[in-house]
């Protein structure tokens, strides 16, 4: 058997490889739209892609079901409840997939509907061989983590509440998952950072035994109990989820890939005059600090870029790039796999371009936590829930960087306005939000909470 996880950091997310080497028979599950790692690994390895499964109907990124499609011919395959604009293989529960020969068997791939993080969630049961015992291990997909289960309050706006789609998750858990033997490996759709869940390690692998024992969410509890704890304090979505998913239900353009054209400062300005683009700058945070643009968004790519980038950008909206010298075509790419294709060109080395131009300039304004204020005006925590919950300073109002630009008529912009994170990323991010969108008056916490609780246990207040 051939069996390959792709995990790629940036957006936290796996996708697998798996054939049957004495057929050439593949299936590739949840992929990512930039697709050539895939189709070079599975010529090396004398594979044919047959089939291309997705475990759900993605919310965090644009899957590249449709660029494999083309360059492969291979169905496209979901669980039955799903409903999309173009044809699909319906998975049954229970149905099994054979890349194997009729003789042997070989490979064998069963399916487990599990619906609770969405409607159509599958989950795929791995045999090398069809009599084993043990399966080789589970794709969980979004249902299960390692550490974690899939968030239920996605579908909310589709009119099924947290509640209910918790109560399927537990079942499906229960009913499914957990009655595989404990030595069945989990292979998951996701890791630490993504949003999909609040409590994701940073293993990327484990095993039904091990989740059984020590994931919070699946200790012995009443279903009611279950239900309660998972629908609280799950991370703020950011806005891009809901246009992620209608694209990979609906269909998308395919990915085309390649550097985006060169852009001088002024026709950046003119872009974003004319056509209402975003100037998004993805140099590293002390860069961007020092001089940007005015008016320009900030997203670093040595952070979350994509996620960040969609929070502050709203789906659909032309974006000119302000990025270091050779890494315009990653951002690019980076953006794509969130669906952000509309990428109107670059600045050449902004560095060096905003020189030039110190009357187009701006530097961010950025204060200790001893410069804090006793009693500011306006203090925005833009962590996530369950962070805020756990501490957070005197009077702040929490409004999570995911949920901010949707909310940026909850502040009063003739008023200043200091914002903190957990370690000043976040809130660097979001004062560049404000800025971009006319707040006159505003800073951001160096060091953010952190910082906080740094003073505290060197006996430090905060003034």
């Amino acid at each position: 058997m051939h069996f390959a996880q792709y995990y790629l950091d940036c957006l936290s997310q796996a996708s697998y490889l798996i054939g049957d080497e004495t057929t050439g028979r593949a299936v590739l599950v949840d992929p990512r739209r930039d697709i050539d790692e895939y189709l070079r690994d599975a010529e090396r390895a004398g594979l044919r892609i047959e089939l291309v499964i997705e475990t759900h109907l993605h919310a965090d990124f644009l899957s590249g079901h449709l660029e494999l499609a083309r360059a492969t011919g291979a169905a496209i395959a979901f669980g039955e409840a799903a409903g999309t604009g173009f044809p699909i293989r319906r998975l049954r529960d229970g149905e099994r997939i054979t890349l194997g020969d009729d003789e042997t068997g070989g490979v064998t791939l069963t399916v487990l509907a599990t619906p609770g993080h969405t409607l159509e969630s599958i989950c795929l049961v791995v045999h090398e061989h069809p009599d084993d015992a043990v399966p080789y291990g589970v794709l969980t997909g979004d249902t299960l983590f390692v550490g974690d289960v899939g968030r239920p309050d996605l579908l909310s706006a589709a009119g099924h509440t947290p509640h209910d789609m918790a109560v399927r998750l537990h079942r499906s858990l229960h009913g499914k998952l957990l009655a595989l033997p404990d030595a069945t490996r989990v292979f998951p759709g996701h890791g630490a950072g993504s949003a999909c869940g609040r409590n994701l390690s940073t293993e990327t692998t484990s095993t039904i035994g091990e989740q059984r024992r020590v994931n919070y969410a699946l200790q012995p509890m009443p279903e009611a109990d279950f239900v309660r704890l998972v629908a609280a304090d799950q991370p703020a979505a950011p806005g891009y989820f809901a246009h992620d998913v209608a694209l990979n239900r609906d269909g998308h353009p395919l990915l085309e890939p390649g550097p985006p054209p060169a852009l001088t400062l002024a026709q950046a300005c003119a872009a974003r005059a004319e056509q209402g683009a975003a100037l998004l700058d993805c140099r590293p945070l002390a860069a961007y600090a020092e001089a940007h643009l005015t008016g320009s968004l900030h997203a670093g790519l040595d952070t979350r870029f994509a996620e960040y980038a969609g929070s502050v950008v709203a789906p659909g909206t032309p974006i000119v790039l302000l990025a270091d010298p050779g890494t315009e075509t990653e951002a690019r790419l980076r953006l794509a796999r969130i669906g952000y294709d509309h990428v109107l060109g670059h600045v050449p080395d902004p560095a060096t371009a905003l020189a030039r131009e110190p009357a187009l300039t701006s530097r961010s304004n950025r204060i200790t936590i001893d410069q804090l204020p006793s009693e500011p005006d306006q203090l925005i925590d833009v962590r996530n829930p369950s962070e805020h919950a756990a501490g957070a300073l005197p009077n702040s109002l929490n409004i999570p960087l995911a949920g901010l630009l949707d909310r940026l008529t909850h502040l009063d912009r003739d008023r200043p306005v200091i914002l903190y994170c957990r370690s000043g990323n976040r809130s660097a991010i979001a004062a560049a939000l404000l800025e971009a969108h006319g707040f006159d008056e505003v800073c951001d916490v160096l060091g953010g909470y952190a910082a906080v609780e740094a003073g505290e246990r060197e006996g430090v207040g905060v003034g």
